[in-house]
């Protein structure tokens, strides 16, 4: 595993312009790179030339929980216009009647079996979250050693770089080959009580 220190920057000039100093500084150009990282939530988007229909499609059967959901929905739909039914053709209701009662005893019985099904409150609202805390923008890695990390931290902070970071991981060829958008930044605690 290689040490690695990184700094976001908004625009691709001032990027290059915080490794230019990085190199001016003794930086080897292989221990340098930057990369554009996606705005939160579209990490998993396609890369240029792939398209949809290239990419594997994968299927699954909807969970327990849910299959259960639209049996009780389903049930309650039937109740429902059985009894929508059953009531207007005690009363000798005409056939148009009895079909549009039909509908909307299905109807509140889906609904009033999907209430029943939920847990918690009648209307509870779910909703999903991702955890993605790491901004868009610019990254500028370097491959540096323990000696020189916070040089390269001082380095990339006074250019502008933000959310300056401590990571390990695999550097390859010149780049951080095993980088993860989804990883949550270490931040550099030793350059923050520097500034302090």
């Amino acid at each position: 595993m290689s040490l690695i220190v990184a700094g976001r920057f908004t625009t691709f000039p001032a990027a290059e312009d915080a490794a230019q100093t990085l190199f001016d500084h003794g930086f080897p150009g292989e221990d340098g790179t930057l990369f554009f990282v996606n705005p939160r939530g579209q990490h998993a988007r396609h890369t240029l030339g792939e398209h949809a229909a290239d990419a594997p499609t994968i299927t699954a059967a909807p969970p327990p929980s849910t299959r259960r959901r639209l049996r009780s929905m389903t049930f309650g739909a039937v109740a429902g216009a059985v009894v929508g039914v059953a009531v207007f053709t005690a009363f000798s209701a005409s056939m148009p009647i009895v079909a549009i009662a039909a509908g909307v005893g299905a109807y509140l019985g889906s609904m009033l079996s999907k209430m029943a099904y939920s847990p918690g409150a009648p209307h509870a609202h779910r909703e999903v979250v991702h955890h993605e805390i790491r901004d868009s923008g610019v990254l500028v890695a370097v491959h540096v050693c323990p000696e020189n990390q916070m040089e390269a931290a001082t380095i990339l902070r006074e250019a502008g770089g933000a959310d300056i970071e401590r990571a390990t991981g695999h550097w390859q060829r010149g780049r951080w080959a095993d980088f993860d958008p989804l990883q949550t930044p270490v931040p550099l605690p030793e350059l923050s009580q520097q500034h302090a």
